[in-house]
């Protein structure tokens, strides 16, 4: 009653060594350090501060949750990310209670901090019977996988590889970009090991270019291995190590470097590591390449161990550990981009009939049927605009025979049954039928072959349907089910009967937009087809992305959907066609929106208004399409607008970083409306935009409004203020805070006119406004 938060029970305490802290029962006290370590497990918990003692790794903060009956992830990822003294955050997860806000804490926290996971429980024990190929697939582990990825954060499977995770990503420079790596050794078996790791990790081996390797030649001796890995020789001295590093770094294809050294009886392994470091120090701040080293053996390498230890450089201790790490830095990068990428719009306006696809629902649901037939599956995708087969519905063989007259020939013919969803299993389903007689023959072969392999089954009659051309035609798979801990979750991959054997998929979290959409393509086998390869021409990949993204729409929607899939898709040059689908429903439980992990773009928010000089406008939530015009509404503002907003001078040429960060919110926790409106050429532009970042108790909300200096006195201010005020207190927020600057007299009259207390603070020398939302 007094909002004291509770860790645990069942838990084995709190430790936070900066303060001498020791709330736990561990049996070693933690380290001093600057890593934040989370722990459902108390039992591992002490292994892992036994262990850690002993690498002599030290803890921000070590926290053990338990059965988290208050304080969860979320709540210890806020924390943290905001902690001075917490430099990396580290999870162990066995499962995880509250889906939105561990994604919400998690993504947040990785725009700040870099951030390991490992998680127990690998094995399939999600995995249940499932009515389609896509619920089959969908399993507890690659879930994770996929929200750990979208949350921008990175994924190891053991505790050595987390720790050293960390280190890597601590140790990274901020402006490195770029997978090609160099490899510069002394020995020619370390360098191929190392190659192999980063082969079969998916890395990327830097091909030098012929500049480089004429540099090289002259500061190395003649057999030299002329190429990547490059072999300075086993009697390489200090100066060889500087020379060859020194050109490296330079080197305009290369983005990374990593130096290997072996000992030997006529080289000293600690003269070239003071030579590494000697070169980075003078090329400091000269180049953004990141540099990891591999010493190998024990003794003779300790000295030099501890020369790069003392210099912030990372180093392994063999050369797969250092391949791993630099996969580590590279799947972190992908993820931090994946979480800042701007997304291109959509190539078609998409306006779903929703009310359509409910009603086909709300049928079957009357009905008492879980699964929706094959005709009633293909009219709710029809109804979201992906294009399906035509597709008629016959009672018996002779219906059948009619239909297809009516149709056209040549047809399919597949059986129509509640209890078989996987058709072509029991000889269900027969292609390219091409008279009435064929159709009708076809028919009666379908409910004999259904009735010895599927006894149990009751035919009720058959879907006809036109035959598609299969030429050039890719057969995928897209589909979505609901995961019992993150919610819906959306698979695309290669299709077909045998869709189970060939296991090429992704799985995402929905919602999507075309880069997320694009990105889960891409981390199929099948994606290399799709662009195009021999003589076959590429796929329409827009078509395919929008088609993932109108299946996450669905799932938005219509909380009545718990499964679906369209198997298979065809996908060609010229666009997509579904030719079978499922769809399995239940009662809704909650909204749409409400069981996703990641809270979707809020589209009941939008809200038409009209200027005073009659201009239609249109107050929305902001879109990470929004960064390119945002670009030029900040070009629009005086400088005196500017100050008032960030109370000092602000480039209009921010950084995609900072944009980013203005453009792509969490809608679960913070809020931006903009006012946008048709400029002269027909394109949107915006002209206003008031924000709000809220705690995540949900007790304040922080606001900031501007908008576009030569429409003042139009009324737009007063109405992005109300809507958010209504916003905030619509959701239960209790109070809206904000600063203005003493000088800004308009926005002060603007906040007083709205209710709020306003009081100087001397000290920051700002005006503080004060709105209790709360009765």
């Amino acid at each position: 009653q007094h909002g004291m938060r509770v860790i645990g029970p069942n838990c084995l305490g709190l430790l936070v060594p900066g303060s001498g802290l020791n709330a736990s029962f561990s049996h070693v006290a933690a380290r001093p350090g600057q890593i934040g370590f989370v722990s459902q497990s108390g039992a591992l918990a002490t292994s892992i501060l036994d262990w850690a003692s002993l690498k002599n790794i030290g803890f921000s903060h070590f926290i053990t949750l338990g059965d988290a009956l208050d304080l969860e992830f979320g709540d210890c990822l806020d924390y943290l990310a905001g902690d001075p003294n917490t430099r990396a955050i580290l999870l162990y997860i066995e499962s995880i209670r509250l889906r939105r806000s561990f994604m919400s804490a998690a993504r947040a926290a990785a725009r700040i901090k870099p951030g390991g996971v490992i998680k127990a429980g690998r094995a399939a024990e999600g995995a249940r019977a499932a009515a389609s190929h896509t619920g089959a697939l969908a399993g507890a582990d690659n879930v994770f996988d996929a929200a750990i990825r979208r949350a921008g954060m990175l994924r190891v499977y053991d505790f050595h590889e987390l720790f050293a995770a960390v280190e890597t990503l601590a140790r990274t420079p901020s402006r490195q970009q770029g997978e090609r790596l160099a490899i510069m050794t002394n020995g020619g078996g370390p360098g191929v090991m190392a190659v192999d790791r980063l082969v079969d990790l998916g890395g990327r081996l830097a091909r030098l270019d012929e500049a480089t390797v004429a540099r090289l030649d002259a500061v190395l001796p003649a057999n030299w291995s002329r190429g990547n890995p490059v072999d300075i020789i086993g009697d390489a001295p200090g100066s060889r190590y500087a020379a060859a590093l020194e050109i490296l770094l330079e080197a305009k294809e290369v983005d990374a470097v990593l130096v290997m050294h072996a000992p030997t009886a006529i080289a000293s392994s600690s003269e070239g590591a003071r030579a590494v470091l000697d070169t980075l120090e003078k090329h400091k701040g000269q180049h953004s390449k990141y540099v990891l080293t591999n010493w190998l053996g024990e003794d003779a390498v300790s000295e030099a161990r501890l020369l790069f230890a003392e210099a912030g450089i990372p180093t392994y201790r063999t050369p797969e550990s250092a391949a791993v790490a630099f996969m580590h830095l590279v799947q972190y990068r992908r993820n931090q981009e994946l979480l800042m990428e701007t997304p291109p719009s959509a190539p078609e306006a998409f306006k779903p009939a929703t009310d359509t696809a409910r009603l086909v629902i709300e049928s079957a649901l009357a009905a008492g049927r879980e699964m929706l037939g094959e005709a009633e599956a293909k009219a709710v995708f029809s109804a979201y605009g992906i294009p399906v087969v035509e597709t008629h519905v016959a009672q018996d063989a002779q219906a059948a025979a009619r239909t297809a007259q009516r149709m056209g020939f040549p047809v399919a013919l597949k059986v129509l049954s509640e209890q078989v969803t996987h058709k072509s299993d029991v000889g269900g389903v027969v292609l390219d039928l091409d008279s009435a007689e064929a159709v009708r023959k076809a028919a009666e072969g379908i409910v004999a072959r259904v009735a010895q392999v599927y006894p149990e089954a009751k035919v009720n009659g058959f879907t006809v349907q036109k035959m598609a051309s299969r030429k050039g035609a890719h057969e995928l798979i897209i589909g979505a089910t609901t995961d019992p801990i993150f919610g819906p979750v959306l698979l695309f991959g290669e299709g077909g009967t045998a869709v189970e054997v060939i296991a090429d998929r992704a799985v995402g979290l929905p919602p999507l937009n075309m880069s997320l959409a694009r990105e889960l393509i891409q981390r199929t086998r099948i994606y290399r087809q799709l662009k195009g390869y021999r003589d076959t021409a590429a796929a329409d990949l827009d078509g395919i992305c929008l088609t993932l993204i109108k299946v996450a729409q669905i799932m938005i929607d219509l909380p009545e959907v718990i499964e679906l899939d369209i198997n298979p898709l065809f996908a060609t040059p010229e666009g997509v066609l579904a030719l079978d689908a499922r769809l399995k429903v239940a009662p809704a439980e909650c909204s749409g929106p409400e069981r996703l992990a990641i809270r979707p773009y809020p589209q009941e928010l939008e809200e038409r208004f009209k200027l005073a000089n009659g201009r239609d406008v249109l107050l929305r939530p902001i879109r990470p399409e929004d960064e390119s015009a945002h670009y030029v509404f900040l070009d629009k503002l005086t400088p005196q607008d500017i100050y008032y907003r960030f109370f000092g001078v602000v480039s209009s040429r921010m950084s995609h970083r900072e944009m980013a960060r203005l453009t792509q919110i969490d809608y679960d926790r913070e809020m931006a409306f903009i006012a946008t409106a048709r400029g002269e050429h027909g394109d949107p532009e915006t002209l206003g935009v008031i924000r709000t970042l809220t705690d995540p108790d949900n007790t304040v909300a922080e606001y900031a409004i501007i908008t576009r200096s030569d429409l003042k006195g139009q009324g737009l201010g007063r109405k992005l203020m109300q809507k958010m005020i209504d916003y905030c207190r619509a959701r239960g927020t209790r109070e809206i805070v904000g600063q203005i600057l003493p000088e800004n007299r308009p926005m002060q009259g603007l906040a007083k006119s709205l209710g709020f207390s306003a009081q100087h603070d001397r000290e920051e020398n700002v005006v503080a406004v004060r709105l209790p939302l709360q009765g």
